[in-house]
């Protein structure tokens, strides 16, 4: 995770008022994405592996609930991974003047 907090400026320090608040809010926003995926993991696991809840996972639940977040998480970690690539590179354009603002 630090490399994509670090990419997407969260480690950066700074004196600079505007880019604390900005800093601050990138926090945020990550903290509330990152529930927003286990919710969305959870949710989307629990109903393909558990058909019956009962007051426990039996071994083949657990297995593919495992399984199922470990698929979902190294998807969303593929995902992120290109976003964060992108916006450096729209980033190294635009500064480089090449954009169109």
């Amino acid at each position: 995770m630090d490399n994509i907090s670090n990419g997407l400026g969260f480690g950066a320090s700074s004196s600079d008022p505007k880019a604390a608040v900005m800093n601050q809010i990138r926090q945020e926003a990550a903290m509330t994405n990152a529930r927003q995926l286990i919710e969305k993991v959870n949710e989307h696991c629990f109903e393909k592996c558990v058909p019956k809840p009962g007051s426990s996972l039996s071994s083949g639940e657990t297995t593919c609930f495992t399984q199922c977040m470990e698929k979902y998480m190294a998807a969303w970690n593929t995902v992120s991974r290109q976003y964060i690539n992108r916006i450096q590179q729209e980033q190294g354009r635009s500064a480089g003047g090449g954009g169109l603002f």
